[in-house]
Order: C-alpha cells, then structure tokens, then sequence
C-alpha cells in the first residue's frame, strides 16, 4: 500500500469530522500514519482501531512520503518527512491575511472543498508552484439515509450550527416572525451550542431565541443522534453569511429534506436552483462580529431584502405543506450521494500518492 502521513484532529468538531471521515477512507487505500492535532475523541470501537493502527504507523513513517495537514490556515508550519507538504484547510472569507498567506505560501500543495475557496486562493496568493486541487468533501450515508417526512400538520424548521453571527443567528429569529403569528402550526429547532462561547454569550443567544415557537435543542452527542433530529423536522434553514462548506446543509439533503441557504460561499459547491431555495446575495460587506472576525474580509451582506426572502420561503414552504404537496427533497438526496468521502480522499491525494 502506498504511504503517506496525515495530520488532522479527531473529534466531533467541524474539523475532527473531517479529519477522522477522511481518515477513515485514507485507511481502506493507504498505509497512514497519523499524528493527531489535539486528543482524539471517537465513539465506535472501528473507529478505535483505526486511529490506534494509523498512531502505530507513526512510529516507523516513510520520511519521504507526502504530509497532508488538515487544519487552519493560519497554522501550516508543522509538517513530518522530507516529502510534500500539502494544507487542506477550510475556511469563509474571501480574503487572507499577512499571516495566512505567509503559511500558506510555505506548501508544495493547497487543497479546497470548492471551486469558490480554490478561487480565494487564487485571487490572494500568486501560486506559481503550488498545485491547487479541489477535494469536495463528504456526507454518511450509511448514517444519514433518506426518510419520508412525518404526517403531522405542524411544519418544523431546523438550523444546526454553533452559535455564530455567521451563521446568520441574528436574522433567522427576525424571519421567522415576519414569517409566521402565534396561530400558525410551526416550530424552529435550534441545534446550535458553541463550546467556544462563554457562558454570558451562550446566554445572550438563547434569550435571543426565548419564544413559545422556538426549541433549543442541546448538542447532539453523535452523528446517529444528529441525523435522528433532522429526520424528526421538515426543512433546513441555514442563512449564513460565510461557509467553509457546511455539512449540515448536505445532511439535511441526504436526509431528504428542504433546504433554504443562501446563494454564497463554499456550499455553492452542492447548493443550487434545482436542490435549495436560495437567498438571494446582491453585495458584501466587511466581516465583522467583535469576536472571531474583525474585518479584513467580506462574507454575504444580509439586510432586509434577505431576510424577507427568506420569510417568503419559510410561510410558502409551511403553506404547502398545509396543502398536502410531497416536499420530499428527491434533487438533495441525489445531490448528496454524490459527495462521499471516498471520493474526498481520493482528490486529495491523486497528485501526490
């Protein structure tokens, strides 16, 4: 088997589920070895022993092997061997910084998720010698199976998602009322705890959302429990200003179910006319949420013609299905079983393995 060395976090964030899934797929077709970023956290005993195999490589890696690094792009300096040094990191705004460019200048390879992030990299660095490639990234569906909707009369929303400006939190709660009045049989469930936040923010968003409409739902504990809440709602909504993909998105389709998403950033890759009901984005702005951005990039402009585009979806969708028609989304399914992470394994490493 050809060998390579991998360096990513393990875990149930949004990169350790990137890591560990490509993992996994690197594992059926290469002898990996891995030097995990941060304490890997896994649930199933497969899984355990595929990290545990992959850790034991690492004591006798091939120093002239390839060394992919998924991870930040502003943290690209730490590589192992001699071989080439390939950065997959996965990221939201058009724009890097001195610091980011200066690591990502240092690769031999830069790999994406999206034609949009590979035109970011395009558009900030000047990569004579470093080859781009393009590695869309995945869903489970041996975990997130198609189902039909539940026949129930009430129209459940649902958005997953850390807490985040973002992701569009501020505007969803304002939609949903311009939306909807207390006599219409409609709930939205919130699936958005952020371990990063404090306690004061975490608090902030949840009184944000205080309504007798609106569901908190804790943080799932696996992606079995995920994949039970999306099957138990109707439609995703997710009105974020900036993705470096957004799985959540491609689970909610290969669930079967609706989408409304804006028409920005990364998840254009698998977002379209045919599969979502798109937002509309007519300009930027500077990116700015006085905690984990502060300018120096843009993301998707949100203002009042969004979000009552977006209301206008959320009322002709429940409308609908107060009509009787099927909503069951037959394009998104299709649409994610495009996207397996076999196939993001296999553009990752095609020029270097």
């Amino acid at each position: 088997m050809k060998q390579l060395s991998y360096l990513a976090p393990i875990n149930k964030l949004g990169y350790g589920v990137t890591g560990l899934n490509i993992l996994r797929s690197l594992s059926e077709t290469h002898s990996v070895s891995l030097w995990p970023i941060g304490t890997p956290d896994v649930d199933s005993e497969g899984d355990v022993f595929i990290c545990r195999q992959a850790i034991e490589n690492a004591r006798t890696f091939n120093p002239e092997a390839p060394c992919f690094r998924v991870w930040h792009q502003n943290d690209m300096a730490q590589f192992v061997g001699k071989g080439e040094h390939v950065g997959f990191p996965i990221f939201e705004l058009d724009t890097f910084n001195d610091v980011e460019k200066h690591h990502l200048s240092t690769l031999d390879g830069i790999v994406v998720c999206s034609e949009w992030a590979a035109n970011v990299v395009r558009n900030n660095l000047s990569p004579k010698r470093i080859h781009i490639s393009i590695a869309p990234l995945g869903v489970n569906t041996d975990i997130f199976k198609p189902t039909a909707l539940a026949p129930r009369e009430k129209t459940i929303f649902l958005n997953c998602g850390k807490w985040e400006k973002r992701k569009g939190h501020d505007v969803l709660i304002q939609a949903f009322n311009e939306a909807f009045d207390r006599h219409d049989d409609v709930e939205l469930w919130m699936m958005c705890s952020n371990p990063f936040n404090n306690a004061e923010e975490n608090l902030n968003w949840k009184m944000r959302y205080s309504h007798p409409k609106v569901k908190l739902i804790p943080r799932a504990a696996t992606h079995k429990d995920v994949y039970n809440v999306m099957c138990a709602a109707d439609a995703g909504v997710f009105p974020s200003r900036a993705e470096g993909w957004n799985l959540e998105a491609l689970e909610m389709m290969a669930v079967g179910r609706q989408v409304i998403i804006t028409d920005y950033s990364a998840h254009t890759e698998y977002c379209n006319e045919e599969n979502s009901s798109l937002i509309a984005i007519t300009e930027e702005e500077e990116a700015f949420d006085d905690k984990w951005f502060h300018g120096g990039g843009r993301w998707a402009k949100i203002g009042d013609p969004q979000i009552k585009q977006l209301a206008n979806y959320m009322k002709e969708f429940h409308n609908a299905k107060k009509s009787g028609y099927n909503l069951y989304n037959q394009a998104g399914v299709d649409t994610a079983q495009q996207y397996t992470w076999d196939n993001t394994a296999a553009k990752m490493t095609e020029r270097w393995v």
